[in-house]
C-alpha cells in the first residue's frame, strides 16, 4: 500500500514538473509566427539609420505633393497642437514662482516637461503639416531629386500660414476661457522672447529646431506609440528647459501675452522674434539636421554622374 502510493505521488510530481515547463508563446512570438506564416516579416521597432533616412525622404515628397489647401488646414490643426503643448507648459511650469526662485533648474525642466512634447506627438500621430519638420524633411526630398523647389515652397509657405492662423484660434480662445488666472507667465514670458537681440533670437531659432527635427526624425523611425513618445519627450523639453525658440510656439506664445497685457505691437513681433526665429528653424532643420545624414547616406551636392 505504502510503495503504490509512493508511486502515485511520483507520477503527479512528474507530470506536474512537465506542465510547469511549458511556456506560452509571447503576444510578439505569436505575431511574428503569423507573419512567417504569411509570407511577412515581423515589423522593426526602430528602423536603422539607412532605411529611417529613405523613410524621411518619402515622407517629405508626400508632404510636398499636397495641394496649398490640404497643406494649409493641416497646417491649422498642428498649429493648434503645439499651441496646446505651449498652453500646458505656460499653466503648470509658468505657475511655479516659489520652485522658480528656489530651484530654477527644476522649474525649467517642469516647464519643458508638460507641454510641447505632447503637443508634438498629436501632429505626428494624426499627420499634420508642421512647418519646422518640414523644414528637414521637404529638404531632404528636395535635394534628393523627389520634388521640386516650387513644390517645397509651396509646402513651406501652406503650412506656416496655417500654423500661425490655428496658433492664433487657439491664443484667443485661452485667453477667452481665463484658466490662466490672473498669473503674469504669458506676458512676461512674451515680452522676454521680443526683448532678445536679432543674433540671439537668429541662434536660438537654430538649435531649437535642431532638436526638434531630432525629435521628428527618430519618431518617423519608430513602429510603437511608446517608442514615438520616447523619440519625442526628451529634445522637445530639452529645447524647452534650455529656452530655445520655436517659431510655431510662438506664434501662439506670444499673441497671448499680447492678449494678456504685454506691451509689444504685431510689428515687433514679427521682426524681433518671429523673423529671426523662423530664419533659425530653417538652418536648424535643413542644415543641421537633415544636411550630415544626406551627404553620408543620400545624394546630397553629389554629380549627376556620381
Amino acid at each position: 500500500m505504502v510503495a503504490r502510493s509512493t508511486l502515485l505521488v511520483g507520477l503527479l510530481a512528474s507530470s506536474s514538473y512537465a506542465f510547469a515547463s511549458i511556456q506560452q508563446p509571447s503576444a510578439f512570438s505569436a505575431r511574428s509566427t503569423a507573419l512567417r506564416m504569411s509570407g511577412g516579416d515581423a515589423p522593426l521597432d526602430l528602423k536603422p539609420p539607412a532605411v529611417l533616412y529613405e523613410g524621411a525622404v518619402a515622407a517629405g515628397a508626400a508632404k510636398a505633393a499636397g495641394s496649398f489647401g490640404k497643406i494649409f488646414k493641416l497646417g491649422m490643426v498642428s498649429g493648434a497642437h503645439i499651441g496646446f503643448g505651449a498652453y500646458l507648459a505656460i499653466a503648470v511650469g509658468g505657475a511655479c514662482p516659489g520652485i522658480a526662485a528656489a530651484n530654477p533648474g527644476l522649474q525649467k525642466i517642469i516647464f519643458g516637461a508638460f507641454g510641447l512634447p505632447f503637443g508634438l506627438i498629436m501632429t505626428l500621430v494624426t499627420g499634420g503639416e508642421l512647418f519646422t519638420g518640414n523644414t528637414a524633411l521637404v529638404t531632404a526630398a528636395r535635394m534628393e531629386g523627389k520634388t521640386t523647389t516650387k513644390a517645397l515652397t509651396k509646402n513651406w509657405t501652406a503650412s506656416y500660414l496655417g500654423n500661425f492662423v490655428g496658433s492664433l484660434i487657439l491664443a484667443y480662445l485661452a485667453f477667452k476661457s481665463g484658466t490662466l488666472g490672473s498669473g503674469p507667465a504669458a506676458a512676461a514670458i512674451a515680452t522676454a522672447k521680443c526683448s532678445l537681440a536679432w543674433d540671439v533670437a537668429f541662434v536660438r531659432g537654430i538649435l531649437c529646431n535642431w532638436l526638434v527635427c531630432m525629435a521628428v526624425y527618430m519618431a518617423s523611425g519608430c513602429s510603437t506609440m511608446v517608442g514615438k513618445m520616447t523619440a519625442v519627450w526628451f529634445p522637445i523639453s530639452a529645447f524647452v528647459a534650455l529656452g530655445l525658440d520655436h517659431s510655431v510656439a510662438n506664434m501662439f506664445i506670444i499673441p497671448l501675452g499680447m492678449l494678456r497685457g504685454a506691451d509689444i505691437t504685431i510689428v515687433e513681433m514679427f521682426t524681433r522674434n518671429l523673423i529671426p526665429v523662423t530664419l533659425g528653424n530653417i538652418v536648424g532643420g535643413a542644415l543641421c539636421v537633415m544636411a550630415p545624414f544626406g551627404m553620408t547616406m543620400g545624394k546630397w551636392f553629389q554629380k549627376k554622374d556620381e
